[in-house]
């Protein structure tokens, strides 16, 4: 018997000790499920809470993101993101860094949203959350006032030109200009006006954006080629309340005449169709 009540008394101490063990566990699971919920808090909750959107942005690419003669950060995205986060019911806080290291900023959390006239396509989505386009642009052709260019068919022949490297100079290439080598757009403008070359096809934007600085400059877009490019405001995957959000918040600029306004002070016309 004595040793009958021995072994029960062993048997209810390991007894004892494995519920402590057990709820042991149990602690540990639950503090694991407590980091895990915090970690997977909500952005849109922790950006209201903050009481700031963090926005990444380059800084150095006008009309959209740029430093104006004073230094103060401005653009066409600048306040349109600016806008966003005023009706989240917070302030937008701009990180500026160089395109090449913007999207693994944003892979690394330092910014919740890009502002920087993001293209949308297929290979960037598989990775990333875009809001609805907020930007459309396409080719267009740009000759002088006096051409007699009226599309791209009419180019067969003509000097165009062109960055050589760039899909435009595919363009004009597929339709049977000799192409003349520039660095850039307002080179091209410059041999336009200067008659040494017959056109030039460039992105629509920066053709707006020239002639809303230099009104007087006698070029005008012939023809607009059908695809049309769409930009967005991009996020990391997974952060669907904060996408719907600014979602709503563009949708609400665009109805009340907010996003007109800001687009026509930058370009001259909505660039939103």
């Amino acid at each position: 018997m004595k040793k009958l009540s021995i072994l029960l008394s062993i048997l209810l101490s390991l007894t004892i000790v494995l519920a402590a063990c057990g709820s042991k566990s149990d602690n540990q699971s639950n503090d694991s499920a407590d980091k895990n919920a915090d970690n997977n808090t909500d952005l849109l909750a922790q950006i209201k809470e903050n009481g700031k959107l963090v926005v990444g942005t380059e800084g150095t690419y006008p009309p959209f993101t740029f430093h104006d003669n004073s230094g103060t950060l401005t653009g066409f995205d600048v306040e349109i993101a600016q806008e966003v986060a005023k009706r989240l019911g917070v302030e937008a806080e701009f990180k500026e860094t160089q395109w090449d290291a913007m999207f693994a900023g944003l892979d690394a959390k330092r910014f919740d949203m890009i502002a920087n006239q993001v293209g949308i396509n297929d290979e960037r989505k598989a990775k990333y959350a875009f809001s609805d386009p907020y930007i459309s642009s396409a080719a267009v052709l740009i000759t002088r006032e006096d051409s007699d260019v009226k599309s791209f068919k009419d180019i067969k022949g003509l000097k165009s030109a062109q960055s050589l490297t760039s899909n435009y100079a595919e363009i004009a290439k597929t339709n049977g200009a000799e192409l003349v080598g520039v660095d850039g757009f307002n080179q091209a403008i410059e041999l336009l006006n200067s008659k040494r070359v017959d056109v030039t096809i460039n992105d629509k934007l920066s053709f707006l954006d020239f002639k809303k600085q230099k009104p007087d400059t006698k070029v005008v877009i012939a023809d607009t080629a059908d695809d049309v490019a769409q930009s967005g405001l991009m996020f990391r995957q997974g952060n669907d309340t904060l996408v719907e959000a600014v979602n709503k918040a563009l949708q609400e600029m665009i109805d009340d005449g907010t996003y007109k306004s800001i687009s026509e002070k930058w370009f001259g016309e909505d660039v939103l169709k």
